[in-house]
């Protein structure tokens, strides 16, 4: 036996339906522009605190690499001040190693030129 359903759209035709056949109604729920323009202003304000966080980070990724460049300035100029150091300790000990170091006489104060 089989059932015979009637239309409830307002139909006057007969529809037979069958099984795993939904037959329910969607309402279309439609946003006002009051929600509407909520809507948008939220998303423009989320939009500008990204923009926002973005430039703080690039600004302190600025000041990071201001301040690593300072100390490798400093850094260098420890690094020459040294090799300058070096050579001075380097050439003394030479100096007094050297067999014309041990040929020569002491300095002795001879006097002075009057005039």
């Amino acid at each position: 036996m089989r059932n015979e359903y009637v239309s409830r759209r307002g139909g006057n035709a007969q529809i037979s339906w069958s099984r795993n056949r939904n037959t329910v109604r969607h309402s279309s729920g439609q946003l006002g522009s009051f929600s509407l323009s909520a809507i948008l202003g939220m998303l423009l304000l989320v939009v500008g605190l990204i923009y926002l966080t973005q430039g703080a980070k690039a600004t302190s990724y600025d000041y990071e690499i201001s301040n690593i460049d300072s100390e490798i300035s400093e850094l260098t100029a420890q690094k020459e001040d040294l090799a300058v150091e070096k050579a001075r300790l380097t050439s003394v000990a030479a100096a007094e190693n050297s067999q014309v170091a041990a040929n020569m006489q002491d300095a002795v104060a001879s006097g002075y030129a009057n005039e």
